[in-house]
């Protein structure tokens, strides 16, 4: 395997993507991430991936310049994301296929994969915005949620799918867990509605124009595609919004805030 990493392709909040050799690519994680980080998500990578889920190939963990990193094969192709932002009028079409990609995973159950229950307690636990009562009260509204053994991706949304000449490839499985869909579902609503975009996203102001339509879309296709009502989904906004709190992104944190302060109010 070589050991020299090529030119970067991307870059994110937690790494930066690099060709490696022919047919690889290295994901790189920051140097404040601990090398933890890169075998946890390369595991459950590797179990989605056994599991038959259209997810790259892990073929290595490595080392550069003190930086911990996961060797993926390569699948070429734009994101949906960027796709998004050459080609606004395939909104409809891009909104539905992400419903039906998640849906697909939705179908599927993984054993190995952690709780997601217990993820989202260690994130709540985690946020050092939240005075402790506020914390508890969130994870009393958890703990009265149903459970469920579907795979949920745990970060979903249209810059974590590669538009690949196969088909659509998805990728980043570092929140990967086994649990209720609608979890996973909520957690895709709130970041369509107020994810913050990195400052190299071309055509920021076409994709926050663009959010509610995209949203509404997506979420019409879920709900034919797997029934369930949107005061299911809803219940779950608190907890998955309260756990984005510790993630630490300043540009989102009134909002999550006051949506985590309104939800408990009314649940008063």
């Amino acid at each position: 395997m070589t050991t020299e990493k090529g030119p970067m392709i991307a870059r994110g909040r937690t790494a930066e993507i690099f060709a490696w050799g022919d047919n690889q690519v290295l994901k790189l994680f920051l140097d404040r991430l601990p090398a933890a980080d890169a075998e946890h998500e390369a595991r459950l990578t590797r179990v989605v991936h056994e599991a038959g889920l259209p997810v790259p190939a892990v073929e290595g963990i490595v080392e550069v310049n003190g930086r911990s990193g996961i060797v993926f094969e390569r699948v070429d192709g734009p994101s949906m994301l960027e796709l998004l932002t050459s080609k606004p009028w395939k909104i409809p079409q891009f909104a539905r296929t992400l419903a039906e990609l998640q849906t697909a995973l939705h179908s599927c159950e993984v054993p190995e994969l952690p709780s997601l229950r217990r993820r989202l307690e260690e994130k709540i636990r985690a946020v050092a915005l939240l005075p402790t009562k506020t914390k508890e009260a969130v994870l009393e509204v958890l703990a009265q949620l149903p459970d469920g053994r579907a795979v949920c991706h745990g970060d979903f949304h249209p810059d974590q799918i590669i538009m690949s000449a196969r088909g659509p490839i998805i990728i980043d499985w570092t929140d990967a867990t086994q649990g209720n869909p609608l979890a996973d579902v909520a957690r895709t609503c709130l970041l369509l509605r107020m994810a913050a975009l990195l400052p190299s996203t071309p055509r920021r102001w076409l994709i926050d124009s663009a959010r509610a339509l995209f949203h509404s879309i997506y979420l019409r296709r879920y709900l034919r595609l797997r029934p369930a009502s949107r005061q299911q989904i809803d219940a779950w906004l608190l907890p998955v919004a309260a756990a984005r709190l510790s993630e630490d992104i300043p540009e989102e944190e009134p909002r999550l805030l006051a949506l985590v302060e309104a939800d408990l109010k009314s649940q008063r």
